[in-house]
């Protein structure tokens, strides 16, 4: 892989990073309440939260525990499938967010946990249906790496939404499995 590649997969992703810790320190500098924004389900005010709540963050704990898998899981997404990255990323907000509004418990949810779920799955699934080496280390990596994710899709906590979680892997997989043919190709291209 060209170093060229590399940096750019980190560039984007060190971006889509900075615009969330952007929000988060202008949610704590205004005197609106940004969680207000977040998926309410089965709300038409909720709604908006299907594109708002990646960007969303209820805590310092909170966007800190999401800060590293994003940065990691973006730039796999951008150094290893650059030409699907961007339609993964928002189709995922999207089929996992509207999913969350559908069927959720009522509460607002928020943050961009649902995204990472969405992005492990991607990659996981994937590097399997590529069946090329490098897209399957990339899949055995991010297994080692969150393999314990697989847990945050039960209901544990009442503050964590699990449903994002569920959701988000569902749609990461569901988009693995739409790109399959594109994938094969990129990867017999490389």
């Amino acid at each position: 892989m060209r170093k060229q590649a590399l940096l750019k997969a980190l560039k984007i992703s060190l971006i889509l990073l900075g615009v969330i810790w952007v929000v988060y320190i202008a949610d704590l500098l205004v005197p609106y309440n940004f969680n207000h924004s977040g998926i309410v389900p089965r709300s038409v005010n909720g709604l908006k939260g299907i594109f708002l709540s990646p960007f969303i963050h209820a805590s310092l704990i909170h966007i800190l525990s999401n800060t590293l898998p994003l940065l990691v899981l973006t730039f796999l997404l951008f150094a290893f499938y650059p030409k699907q990255a961007w339609f993964v990323i928002l189709l995922s907000i999207v089929l996992g967010g509207i999913a969350v509004w559908l069927l959720a418990r009522p509460a607002a949810h928020v943050g961009a946990s649902g995204l990472i779920y969405a992005l492990a799955a991607f990659l996981v699934t994937a590097g399997f249906l590529a069946r090329s080496f490098t897209s399957l280390i990339v899949s055995v990596l991010v297994v080692a790496l969150y393999g314990g994710l697989v847990w945050g899709v039960f209901p544990s906590r009442p503050w964590i939404s699990w449903e994002g979680h569920l959701f988000g892997a569902a749609a990461g997989v569901l988009l693995a499995f739409l790109l399959k043919k594109n994938i094969q190709k990129q990867d017999q291209a490389k």
